[in-house]
């Protein structure tokens, strides 16, 4: 389907180009964003917590789902002129891995910021650097071990509707799919989101008692369902019914809504926290901070 010489279907050629458009801006947006959290985090001395190094591993995840959405959206424009998947399809396996590894990353550190605010605000003690470390390298080696499967035969990965990206192939919905979804879906979705529910239910609980509630409770779940929960509820549904009845354009909504989540993280865990503004203005005006620093 991507890669013969005409449009996908269901597609026009105005649509494949509105398509890449909302991809490149989601992409651009995402790694502006994000990059100025990681540099803000690496320039600043007061970030580097272990708290902290959490919200590193979520930047670092949405910034490789802003690369794989500068992927998706070069070739959608490719793909008007050139009316092919320009990268083979060793590079839909290669960009199926990469795309999964990090949102499965994005899900599950989000998870684990939720834990250690958990930690932080009702413990009343200060989360270890090896504790945070070892949640970080227990969320990224999970993750590519999910995203390893599809490549070993449990699953399958393949191109989405538009033919210019790729991802879990559902539209077969035999027995190997749905075997690895439900499974897959129960460690990287439902665990991530009971664990982020529970965490910020339990701190909500605490801290009204005590009057200092500073943390939102409810936009880290709500950002979850709302980013992730339409590709869970498709893949849901190919498991009971024939996803071609599903018009390929609807298809496509999940992937879209998906790929504005670096921008939404960016904003919800980093950058509306003044303790990175100051390591961002640093970033931006190195004289300034050797000026307070001189002070």
């Amino acid at each position: 389907m991507a890669e013969s010489g005409s449009l996908p279907t269901g597609f026009s050629e105005l649509e494949v180009l509105a398509v890449g458009t909302v991809l490149l801006i989601e992409a651009l947006t995402g790694l502006c964003l994000n990059s100025l959290t990681i540099l803000s985090f690496c320039k600043t001395p007061e970030l580097r917590t272990p708290i902290h190094l959490l919200v590193l591993s979520l930047a670092l995840a949405d910034t490789g789902i802003s690369l794989n959405a500068l992927i998706a959206a070069t070739s959608s424009l490719l793909r008007v002129s050139h009316r092919r998947w320009p990268y083979g399809s060793e590079g839909c396996q290669a960009l199926g891995f990469q795309g999964f590894v990090t949102a499965l990353s994005s899900i599950c550190s989000s998870a684990a910021i939720a834990w250690g605010r958990y930690h932080h605000y009702c413990t009343r003690s200060q989360l270890a650097w090896n504790t945070a470390l070892s949640l970080v390298i227990c969320v990224w080696l999970s993750s590519a071990f999910w995203a390893a499967m599809p490549l070993l035969g449990w699953g399958h990965y393949d191109y989405e509707p538009l033919g210019t990206c790729c991802t879990l192939d559902y539209s077969r919905g035999d027995r190997n799919f749905t075997s690895f979804l439900f499974t897959m879906a129960f460690f990287n979705f439902f665990l991530p989101l009971f664990i982020t529910l529970t965490s910020y239910r339990f701190m909500e609980q605490k801290l009204r008692k005590t009057g200092h509630l500073q943390v939102n409770t409810t936009v880290p779940a709500r950002t979850l369902l709302f980013g992730w929960g339409p590709y869970a509820l498709l893949y849901l549904s190919a498991t009971v019914m024939d996803v071609s009845a599903i018009s390929p354009k609807l298809q496509m909504v999940p992937a879209l809504i998906a790929k504005t989540m670096p921008t939404i993280n960016a904003i919800n865990y980093a950058l509306g926290r003044e303790m990175v503004h100051r390591g961002i203005w640093q970033c931006l005006s190195p004289q300034r901070s050797e000026l307070d620093r001189a002070r």
